[in-house]
């Protein structure tokens, strides 16, 4: 059985591009601040300087998501803040005078700030703060009265994971937006944490810009990756995607769920390096020999006798 990806050809059209843009940088913060404020602007700080372009928290309401089962669900682990699920989570919760506060401080430093939303009064609340674009996580994407909201009270970008999304549930999410699609922006995705290479399907971002973007009907694709590592990350911009989300940490040994599948600086700062890198290499000779060639073809060059 040919997979979804084969059967339409998606790679029937597709040629590299000439030029290559360099993509916008999301620093996935969400709570990995431990739920301290303190930590939260550290981290936006650090992120800045290894290259984030925005950095991006979480917004819920535990009791309006989780059903009172789901709340009261024992979560005694090594990552948990809590006795119950619900308590782990309460903890890890900023309110929106906290998300505020970020938000300046954030400005302040000259980096972006987003929020990923999970209900419609994180929803609501986040689209006070105007940001220039809120997420909507694979988790949520079919949260259809939470995405009529987003459209109607909200002015800004909508970015949406499709990762753990069956076809129909993307096609309903771009439906809700088609007075509005240049507002859109959706990512590839694969939902786990981590998610093993071979699972990562790079070639999902070629099939919704084929799909999605050359059509009209979405604004952007990005990729949000949940993998190890940053070497495939260049191939996503190569692919296309306009926004490159990793999840970022202080520290991969922290205390909390997120932390084994996030980037500690010194990896963010590679993986922005490398693609402003291949950016700049991405071009053909200007001419037969360049001028760094000449001094080593004097010096190398062989010479018929």
């Amino acid at each position: 059985m040919p997979s979804p990806a084969t059967a339409t050809s998606p790679l029937s059209s597709f040629s590299l591009p000439n030029s290559l843009s360099i993509p916008k940088f999301i620093a996935e913060i969400g709570c990995n601040h431990r739920g301290d404020i303190e930590t939260a602007k550290q981290m936006m700080v650090v992120a800045k300087t290894c290259g984030a372009d925005i950095v991006k928290f979480q917004k819920r309401h535990s009791r309006e998501l989780l059903t009172p089962e789901q709340y009261h669900a024992p979560y005694e682990n090594i990552n948990s803040y809590g006795k119950t699920y619900g308590e782990h989570r309460e903890f890890l919760e900023f309110d929106l005078e906290t998300h505020k506060k970020l938000k300046t401080y954030a400005e302040e430093h000259g980096v972006e700030y987003s929020t990923s939303v999970w209900d419609l009064t994180s929803a609501r609340e986040m689209a006070t703060l105007q940001p220039n674009l809120l997420k909507v996580p694979s988790a949520c994407n079919n949260h259809v009265s939470m995405l009529q909201v987003l459209r109607d009270e909200y002015e800004g970008e909508v970015h949406i994971s499709v990762g753990m999304s069956t076809e129909e549930e993307i096609e309903t999410a771009v439906d809700l937006f088609q007075s509005c699609p240049q507002r859109v922006v959706l990512y590839a995705c694969t939902s786990g944490y981590p998610v093993g290479f071979d699972e990562v399907c790079l070639l999902e971002i070629v099939r919704l810009i084929q799909k999605y973007k050359h059509t009209g009907r979405v604004g952007a694709i990005g990729f949000s990756g949940h993998h190890n590592g940053i070497a495939i990350d260049s191939i996503a911009t190569v692919l296309g995607a306009s926004f490159i989300e990793r999840h970022f940490t202080l520290d991969r040994a922290w205390k909390g769920s997120d932390h084994a599948a996030s980037l500690e600086p010194s990896g963010f700062s590679r993986l922005t390096r490398d693609i402003k890198h291949l950016e700049q290499a991405w071009t053909f000779k200007a001419k037969e020999l360049l001028p760094i060639e000449l001094p080593q073809r004097e010096k190398l060059k062989f010479r018929p006798r």
